[in-house]
């Protein structure tokens, strides 16, 4: 048997096997699980907000519409585009901040229990 055939087989037989979870493999889904949602929300925040800004440009700049009134509600649509990505940054951080709080206190004791080992 050729030693390339015995690694493959040994990296197909460990997928198959228990995984044994770790402290630090838990600690790390801990930490997703505190700034996973946050991430999310402001991404999806983001893609909206960017979303609604291009489209009141295309209006503004007469690509969707022509006249006077697709401008100026080009302009309005535009400035609720950029409204909301402003207000993006800091709903990230106070969805960041009480994700960290809701799971503070067993992220604080898995890593006691990981470096007191």
């Amino acid at each position: 048997m050729n030693n390339l055939d015995k690694v493959y087989a040994e990296s197909v037989a460990k997928d198959y096997m228990p995984k044994e979870t770790s402290k630090v493999r838990q600690l790390k889904k801990l930490d997703d699980k505190a700034k996973k949602p946050a991430f999310i929300t402001a991404l999806s925040v983001g893609i909206i907000g960017t979303l609604i800004f291009g489209t009141g440009m295309c209006y503004a700049m007469g690509v969707l519409a022509t006249g006077i009134v697709a401008m100026i509600f080009g302009i309005i649509l535009g400035i609720v585009g950029i409204a909301i990505c402003i207000i993006n940054y800091p709903l990230y951080l106070k969805l960041l901040q009480k994700g960290k709080s809701m799971y503070a206190y067993e992220i604080l004791e898995l890593a006691k229990e990981i470096t007191e080992e």
